[in-house]
């Protein structure tokens, strides 16, 4: 069984790959994204600002990742975002809404 404090170590590399390494969006943009999705996600009040083109789709992302469609994909597509942008902005909503929801569960147990 992996050590569970090393989990810090591994999340926090996982948060650096994700949103500071280089790509093809900038890394505020991805940072943003995150951040907006913990909001999403209910872990924090709004302070994110995200391009009108990405919002919705970052909420649908953080709150009902289930429900993207090829057709969210074409109008981001349509907007201008290549398939990296695209891919790069959906793992960064994802982890954010994976961050907040893993610090409600911590929450939960400091109760």
């Amino acid at each position: 069984m992996k050590d569970p404090l090393a989990l810090r170590d591994e999340v926090l590399a996982l948060v650096n790959a994700t949103l500071r390494s280089p790509a093809e969006t900038d890394p505020a943009l991805r940072e943003a994204v995150a951040r907006r999705s913990t909001e999403h996600a209910g872990l924090a009040e709004p302070t994110a600002t995200l391009p009108e083109t990405l919002e919705g789709y970052v909420e649908k992302v953080a709150r009902f990742a289930y429900k993207t469609t090829d057709e969210d994909i074409a109008a981001l597509r349509a907007s201008g975002y290549s398939e990296d942008q695209i891919l790069e902005v959906t793992l960064s909503a994802a982890l954010g809404a994976a961050l907040a929801r893993l610090e409600r569960g911590l929450e939960l147990l400091r109760e």
